[in-house]
């Protein structure tokens, strides 16, 4: 058999040995290796703990859930920014942002918030905020802690809101709830329906409370009262005290009717309630305050009262007593008002003057509802 080559015969040709090759750019590969990489981890986090479920990837959808993940319950999450699934029931770490649709139970850490779509039950820690509607979870966040129903621990750098608080609550700001059987603690305010524990803030507000330790105490079982003060430097101030049966809290301003110039007055401190018998009462008093005359200088002034009190009428209440204070001046004024000292002391030539010395407050006030 004769095999005839014609003119419509494709001729074969040999590539030249010295055609330039193809290159693969290197950040495919780089990125083929990783994806690889995660499904492997996966299929053998699988394998070694079947029937559960790992989600492993970047971000949704690029994960080993794929578009799937949103209707996944995993054990084991890992986000290098943020991740979606329908629960998590081990931990799930995120480098931003863990999105959970339903219930967590377990560990949730996240660089910047967590976000539970129902209970949450276990830990969450995130950078900036956690948000969850129910549950016993312990919520640790840089900024705010969001829940409407949780009860469980919450520790925030600024807000925290819960529902029925039965442990703690700790905050740089404010701490909101409804029924508290624990403490809350709030660099400026504690507000709370029925507390059966302790409210620590400046401001504590409260339908009914236990024990509130603050400057301005609001509850509906505890006492409120203003009342007018004079002490032996003839500062008259307008005071406003508020607590429970034991504490109290004071801030108050006014005037000093001897001075010129350090005229304006104020103070602030807790007070407790040391002994009551019938309408007689001995109360215990620690306040810091000052005057001050908008034109520089500083007079400063801490003092600790003993002040016996006898209720004259059930809203009218007189008081007075001794106290031991610490003053610190650098003005004129301050230094000539106080004459004998226990113990005194000065800087700077005689300008600066400390030292304690005693006094007396007296006055009167009345209860408020």
């Amino acid at each position: 058999m004769q095999c005839v080559l014609t003119a419509n015969t494709p001729k074969i040709t040999h590539m030249n040995s010295q055609q330039p090759k193809r290159t693969i750019n290197p950040f495919l590969l780089k990125l083929a290796g990783f994806i690889s990489m995660i499904l492997t981890i996966s299929n053998s986090y699988g394998q070694h703990t079947n029937p559960s479920r790992a989600n492993i990837g970047l971000i949704y959808p690029l994960s080993s859930n794929w578009t799937h993940a949103p209707l996944d319950t995993n054990n084991f999450s890992l986000n290098l920014l943020a991740g979606v699934s329908a629960a998590e029931r081990g931990i799930s770490i995120a480098g931003v942002s863990n999105i959970v649709r339903q219930d967590a139970r377990g560990l949730q850490l996240a660089g910047f918030s967590n976000h539970i779509g129902k209970n949450a039950n276990g830990t969450l820690i995130a950078g900036f905020m956690n948000t969850y509607s129910a549950g016993k979870a312990v919520a640790v966040a840089g900024f705010a802690n969001i829940s409407s129903n949780g009860n469980g621990a919450q520790i925030s750098g600024f807000l925290n809101k819960g529902g029925n608080i039965s442990s703690v609550q700790v905050a740089g700001f404010a701490n909101i709830a409804r029924d508290v059987k624990g403490v809350q603690v709030a660099g400026f305010l504690n507000v709370a329906k029925k507390v059966k524990g302790t409210q620590l803030g400046f401001i504590n507000l409260a339908d009914s409370a236990g024990t509130q330790i603050g400057i301005i105490n609001i509850a509906k079982n505890g006492e409120k009262s203003i009342g007018v003060t004079i002490d032996e430097n003839q500062t008259t101030l307008l005071s406003f005290r508020s607590g429970g049966k034991t504490l109290y809290g004071i801030i108050g301003i006014g005037y000093n009717l001897n001075n010129k110039r350090d005229k304006y007055a104020f103070e602030a401190g807790l007070g407790g309630h040391l002994l009551q018998i019938k309408s007689f009462r001995l109360n215990a008093e620690l306040v810091n305050g000052g005057l001050f005359s908008f034109k520089g200088g500083e007079y400063s002034k801490s003092s600790f009262r003993l002040m016996p009190s006898l209720k004259l009428a059930p809203h009218i209440e007189i008081f007075g007593g001794p106290s031991i204070n610490y003053i610190n001046t650098d003005t004129e004024e301050g230094r000539n008002m106080t004459k004998k000292y226990i113990s005194n002391w000065s800087r700077n030539n005689g300008r600066d003057v400390y030292g304690f010395y005693f006094g007396y407050t007296a006055g009167v006030q009345f209860s408020i509802l």
